[in-house]
């Protein structure tokens, strides 16, 4: 009983003491972010050095910069930024007071002005007079003359906590810098769940392999950028054009007889770099055969125009639903590909399944393209009267094929409402919808194409012919101002069943979330290729390659987190969805998470993907 107490403490005093590191790296990793713009740019200078120790919540004078800056110092990398951090503890209240302390020698809890701006001025790291009028001018803590300590330590630690803070806010709420330097897409094992056993690659030594049989899982909690470096490096060379060679073969003879079902989707950009997307429930009534498909959707009339969105990659991801949401289990995925249509062929049971889009970001991304002149919306023809312009029709009717997700030609309620909380975050229900009904053309309680161009006049003549709420709905909507759609990809999902009517519905549109990036760790681990990080047996790089895109999964089964340096500069013709060619990312213990998604820059020539992974 001792014994097993004895080991509860340790493990809950491990557990602590990870929780208390995790949380330190993550303020160190806030402040060092808010000064640099990569985890991997070193500090080039002193006030470089000075001003990141600031954001930290320190006060450096300038013997400690001396100490850690010397002559012989160029630069200083994020790991000499922690060891810095660990020695320098910030200053308490009760410090702070006893140095007041010794310059009140009344014990008064003041200190006159002309006092301190004598000491300020002519001991330590001498302060000018302007910058001791600007402390002795604050009315928090300045009274008749003098100055109220006691506050001004509260004061100044309260401020010190609120910049720590808003760094450490600002790492949580960018999701670029979380993604290009540190990655999010972690999938984390719960407690007493085993990860699955990798397999090792031919590449990996017999001694590696003895100690892995023997499961030896030391690993350092932060290894030193000054130790040798544990790495494996993967190439994958591509011809040209055989990402998109024909591999899904539908023989129309074999399928004529079976039942199908379909419904549109798109894919959003969000302003922060974020995919949201459309989310399906599929209901089988029982076991059958299938086929399920995924392409880029080309709306009629973008026709012969060149579309930006038809180059998109996508995937769908296939879960199985159980008692609640939260345990869905990876059924498969359409990793089969026919030009730029993805699909799977298999049987599954009777149930209902989830269907999550994916696409990987490589190129439904943030364009730099510079737009000369805003397009047109509105005009007023020789009445007066407003009208929307041949340009803004066509758009609208492309939006309108996007939003019309059983393509039936007229929107639901239900349609209706996925446009609106995309557009204005704000449903329309029953009463409104009633509304539109004796004002717009509708047909079986649905709204027809002239009712949506109408109700879009509509909303041009409330603003007085004032374009702004029509450009928030567009740009909501991923076009740019010269009414392009460069941010959006619409897409067509098809299910055809040989024993059954399959039934696929819209649920929500939103983010991926964690039941993605767990599908999508699973999927690459399940069908990718292996390899241990040479000289970290605990550390796996998972490569997959499917169609035209390959992804790498890092999976940590140490108890240690880890940082890991993602370095492609060898690649040619590629592009991966982070948009840089080196960075790192950081993987919690005992979880797996994706490291990049890579694909052709252009498919007509061949690509190689040469990828070296090192601790950092």
């Amino acid at each position: 009983g001792n014994q097993k107490a004895t080991h509860s403490e340790n493990s809950q005093g491990k557990k602590s003491q990870h929780a208390e590191e995790a949380i330190f790296y993550m303020n160190c990793r806030a402040a060092y972010l808010t000064v640099l713009k990569s985890s991997l740019e070193n500090i080039k200078s002193k006030d470089q050095l000075s001003l990141v120790l600031q954001q930290a919540g320190r006060n450096p004078s300038q013997k400690i910069i001396n100490k850690y800056w010397t002559s012989q110092t160029s630069s200083l990398n994020f790991d000499d930024f922690c060891a810095i951090l660990k020695k320098e503890k910030p200053a308490t209240k009760n410090e702070l007071l006893e140095a007041f302390g010794k310059i009140d020698t009344d014990k008064a809890g003041y200190i006159s002005h002309d006092v301190l701006c004598k000491i300020l001025t002519t001991r330590g790291d001498k302060m000018t007079w302007e910058e001791v009028t600007s402390i002795t001018k604050q009315a928090d803590f300045n009274c008749n003359g003098k100055l109220d300590y006691n506050k001004f330590c509260e004061l100044y630690l309260s401020t010190r906590e609120q910049c720590c803070k808003a760094a450490r806010d600002r790492l949580e709420t960018d999701p670029r810098l979380r993604q290009q330097h540190f990655g999010n897409q972690t999938e984390n094992v719960p407690e007493g769940i085993s990860l699955p056993v990798s397999k090792p690659s031919p590449g990996v030594s017999r001694k590696t392999e003895h100690r892995l049989a023997k499961g030896d899982s030391r690993a350092p909690s932060r290894p030193s950028s000054a130790q040798s470096k544990a790495s494996t490096s993967t190439t994958v060379t591509v011809g040209a054009s055989s990402s998109r060679n024909t591999k899904l073969i539908i023989e129309p003879d074999t399928m004529k007889e079976w039942q199908c079902a379909q419904s549109r989707g798109c894919f959003y950009l969000e302003e922060n770099g974020e995919i949201i997307s459309h989310k399906y429930r599929l209901h089988l009534p029982q076991r059958s055969a299938l086929c399920i498909t995924i392409k880029p959707f080309s709306v009629p009339q973008a026709q012969g125009v060149s579309c930006h969105w038809l180059s998109v990659d996508t995937a769908l991801f296939i879960l199985k639903e159980s008692e609640t949401q939260e345990n869905l289990q990876l059924v498969s995925f359409t990793e089969l590909q026919n030009r730029e249509m993805f699909g799977w062929r298999g049987e599954l049971g009777a149930g209902v399944y989830w269907l999550l889009p994916f696409t990987t970001g490589c190129r439904l991304r943030k364009g730099k393209t510079q737009i000369t002149g805003e397009a047109k919306l509105v005009w007023r023809d020789e009445d007066g009267e407003l009208a929307l312009t041949k340009e803004f029709r066509a758009a609208l009717l492309d939006i309108f094929e996007t939003i019309d997700l059983d393509g039936n030609g007229l929107l639901s309620l239900e349609e209706y409402n996925f446009f609106e909380l995309r557009t204005s975050g704000e449903k329309c229900d029953q009463e409104a919808w009633a509304v539109c009904k004796e004002n717009f053309e509708m047909k079986k309680n649905e709204l027809t194409r002239q009712g949506f161009l109408d109700l879009n006049l509509m909303e041009a003549n409330d603003r007085d012919g004032d374009p702004w709420d029509l450009w928030v709905t567009l740009l909501s909507l991923g076009y740019n101002r010269a009414l392009e759609m460069t941010e959006a990809c619409p897409f067509v999902i098809d299910i055809c069943a040989e024993r059954c009517k399959p039934r696929i519905k819209a649920v929500s549109l939103e983010a991926g979330g964690s039941q993605l990036s767990r599908a999508l760790c699973r999927s690459v681990v399940n069908k990718g290729e292996a390899k241990v990080l040479d000289g970290s047996e605990n550390i796996f790089i998972h490569t997959y390659r499917s169609g035209s895109r390959i992804t790498s999964v890092i999976e940590n089964k140490s108890e240690n987190k880890v940082i890991i340096h993602v370095n492609n500069e060898q690649s040619k013709n590629c592009l991966n969805n982070r948009g840089l060619t080196v960075f790192a990312v950081e993987v919690a213990p005992k979880s797996m998470m994706v490291s990049q998604h890579v694909m052709a820059l252009n498919e007509q020539e061949e690509w190689i993907y040469s990828c070296v992974h090192s601790l950092v």
